[in-house]
C-alpha cells in the first residue's frame, strides 16, 4: 500500500507540474513580438538592464509578495528612469522563497500571478519598447522536482536524469559543503546543496528536455532571452566542477539552437568571478552565449570609489581588454549574491554617485539591481539583500498594504523614490542623467576604450570612440578637490586636430585639446575638478 501510495502521489506531481515533451497548457493567445531592433547593433549593446526580484519589488494584492502586476504598474517608474531591459529573477514554482530550486520550468509562481498576468507584462514592456529575460535555472532542479523523485527508484525512467554513485565520492562544493547526498538508493551529486540536485547533461534527453523548455519561453510565451544561473557548473569532467571543456563544447551547439529559434535573442551567463579571460574562454569566434557578467570589473570599480584611487579600475579594464576588447560582456555593480552598493561604500551616497558614474560610463552593457538607484542597503544573509523596494515614506514603504513578506530597511521614510524624485542632487537623479546621457551616446553605449595616463592617483580619465564620436570621461574619486593634473596619451591612434569639448554631464568650460601624430600631452582640461565629480566632454573637431 505504501509503494500504491507513493507512485499514485509521484503520478500526480507529473501530470500537474511537469510536462515530458509538451506544457500542460497551451498559451491562450500568440506571444507578443518583440521591439524591433533599431540598427545593425545588438540590442543588448544598446541596452541598460534592470534586475528585479519580484518577490521584493511591487505587491498589488495586499499578501505582502511582489507580483507581475506589480512590476506592470512601476513600467512607468522605469522608464522614467531610463532602463530598457529587465532581468526577472526566478519566476518559476518553487519550494524556495528565492526559487532558483525549481519544481516546473513551464509555470509561473503561483504567488507572482498567473501566465496570463506575466504575458501582459511581456506585452506591455514590449510596446514601450523595453525588453524582458528571465532567470534560467538549467544546471540542477529542486529535489522535489518529479523527475527527481522518480529517479530516487534506480529503475525509474528519470534516474539517469540525475549524477550516480553507489559510493560517496566525498567531493566538497564551491561553498565547503558535500557535493554529494545520501539517499535509500546512491549517492546523488547536488554541487550546491541537497536541494539541488544536478542534471545529468552526458544524457542527452536532458538536453532534449532543456532545449523544450527554451522552445517555449522563446517561441510561445516570447520572452527575449535568459541570465543562465550556474552555468559554468554545467558539466562536471574529471572531478573538475568548472568551466570544462564539456560545457563550452554544449554551449556552442546550444548557441546555434537558440539563435536558430530567434537571432534576436539574448543569453547572458552567470559564470562567477569571471574576467577578461574567462569572457574570451566563452566567446572569441566561437560564440556559447552572448554575454557573461564581468565581475573583475564589478570589484574594480567598487574598490577605486571606495578607495578613491583608480589603480583597482584601471588594472581590472587593461585585464578586460586584454581577453574582451570588443566590450561584449555584462557589467554591474554588485547583484543578488553581493552585499549591496551602499554597504560596500560605507554608506557614502557620494561614492555611490561615483560608482553609478564608473559602471554607466564604462563599457559592456551595464545592469542595476533594483533599489541600488537611491541607495537601499543590505547585507548577507541573502534575504537581506533581496528586501522589499522603498518606494515612499507612506506605511508599507509603497510596497505593499499588508505585511510584508520580509521586514522593510528601517530607513525606507527618509530613504525612498519619492523622497528623491524632486531632489535634483539624488543619487536616483543622478543614475537618471548618466543613463540618459548613455542612451544618447553611441560612444557611452559601444564605443572602443581608450585609458589617457593622469598623473593624480584619484582622477580616473577614460576616452570612449565609435566612429567619428568621441567622449573624454574624468571622474574625481576622492573627498578632495584636483588642481594639480595633466593628462597625456600615447599610441591614442587618435584622429590630429583642434578639438574643443563640450560639456554633456558635469559643469565648466574646457580647454581645446590638440592632437598630433595621435596622441596628447600634457593636457588640463579644467582648472579644478571637485570632489567626488564626474565630467563628461564631447570632442568636436574644429
Amino acid at each position: 500500500m505504501k509503494q500504491l501510495f507513493l507512485l499514485t502521489t509521484l503520478m500526480t506531481l507529473l501530470i500537474s507540474c511537469i510536462p515530458t515533451s509538451v506544457p500542460t497548457s497551451a498559451p491562450t493567445s500568440a506571444p507578443t513580438s518583440s521591439p524591433s531592433p533599431s540598427s545593425s547593433i545588438p540590442w543588448w549593446k544598446q541596452a541598460v538592464f534592470y534586475e528585479i526580484f519580484v518577490r521584493s519589488f511591487q505587491d498589488t494584492n495586499g499578501d505582502g509578495i511582489g507580483d507581475f502586476k506589480g512590476i506592470l504598474q512601476r513600467l512607468d517608474y522605469l522608464q522614467s528612469l531610463g532602463v530598457n531591459a529587465l532581468w526577472l529573477m526566478p519566476i518559476h514554482p518553487s519550494p524556495s522563497y528565492h526559487g532558483y530550486d525549481v519544481l516546473n520550468y513551464y509555470a509561473v509562481n503561483p504567488a507572482y500571478g498567473t501566465m496570463d498576468d506575466f504575458k501582459q507584462l511581456v506585452a506591455e514592456a514590449h510596446r514601450r519598447n523595453m525588453r524582458i529575460i528571465i532567470d534560467f535555472v538549467p544546471n540542477h532542479t529542486s529535489n522535489r522536482h518529479p523527475f527527481f523523485q522518480s529517479a530516487l527508484n534506480p529503475q525509474s525512467p528519470y534516474r539517469n536524469y540525475y549524477i550516480w554513485s553507489e559510493t560517496d565520492p566525498n567531493q566538497k562544493g564551491p561553498y565547503g559543503g558535500p557535493a554529494w547526498h545520501k539517499t535509500d538508493n546512491g549517492y546523488y551529486y547536488g554541487l550546491f546543496w541537497g536541494g539541488m540536485p544536478d542534471l545529468n547533461y552526458t544524457n542527452p534527453e536532458v538536453t532534449a528536455q532543456i532545449k523544450k523548455v527554451v522552445r517555449f519561453w522563446l517561441s510561445e510565451i516570447g520572452i527575449d532571452g535568459f541570465r543562465i544561473d550556474a552555468i559554468k557548473h554545467l558539466i562536471e569532467e574529471n572531478g573538475k566542477q568548472e568551466n570544462t571543456p564539456a560545457t563550452h563544447a554544449w554551449l556552442r551547439e546550444f548557441y546555434v539552437f537558440y539563435k536558430d529559434l530567434n537571432p534576436q535573442a539574448y543569453t547572458v551567463g552567470e559564470v562567477y568571478g569571471a574576467g577578461g579571460t574567462l569572457i574570451k574562454a566563452y566567446g572569441n569566434g566561437q560564440e556559447q552565449l552572448d554575454h557573461i557578467f564581468n565581475f573583475e570589473l564589478a570589484s574594480g570599480y567598487l574598490n577605486s570609489a571606495r578607495g578613491e584611487a583608480k589603480s583597482s579600475i584601471i588594472s581590472a579594464i587593461k585585464f578586460t581588454l586584454a581577453g574582451a576588447p570588443h566590450g561584449n560582456y555584462a557589467s554591474f555593480l554588485t547583484n543578488h549574491d553581493q552585499d549591496r552598493v551602499m554597504n560596500v561604500l560605507g554608506g557614502n551616497v557620494e561614492k555611490a554617485k561615483v560608482a553609478a558614474s564608473l559602471l554607466l560610463t564604462g563599457p559592456g552593457t551595464p545592469y542595476l539591481y533594483y533599489g541600488e538607484e537611491i541607495g537601499m542597503t543590505g547585507q548577507k544573509p541573502d534575504e537581506y539583500i533581496r528586501t522589499p523596494m522603498q518606494w515612499s515614506a507612506e506605511p508599507g514603504a509603497g510596497f505593499t498594504t499588508g505585511k510584508p513578506w520580509l521586514n522593510i530597511n528601517s530607513d525606507y521614510s527618509t530613504k525612498n523614490v519619492a523622497a528623491q524624485e524632486s531632489d535634483p542632487n539624488s543619487l536616483l537623479n543622478h543614475y537618471r542623467k548618466l543613463i540618459a546621457l548613455r542612451q544618447q551616446t553611441p560612444a557611452l553605449q559601444h564605443g572602443e576604450v581608450i585609458l589617457p595616463e593622469s598623473n593624480n592617483p584619484a582622477l580616473y580619465a577614460i576616452l570612449r570612440r565609435s566612429g567619428n564620436q568621441m567622449v573624454l570621461v574624468l571622474i574625481n574619486l576622492s573627498k578632495e578637490p584636483i588642481v594639480n593634473y595633466q593628462l597625456s596619451l600615447t599610441g591614442g591612434a587618435l584622429r590630429d586636430g583642434t578639438y574643443t569639448l563640450r560639456t554633456i554631464f558635469g559643469e565648466g568650460q574646457a580647454e581645446p585639446l590638440e592632437i598630433s601624430s595621435g596622441d596628447f600631452a600634457p593636457y588640463q582640461p579644467l582648472p579644478r575638478l571637485d570632489p567626488y565629480t564626474t565630467y563628461i566632454f564631447l570632442l568636436e573637431q574644429k
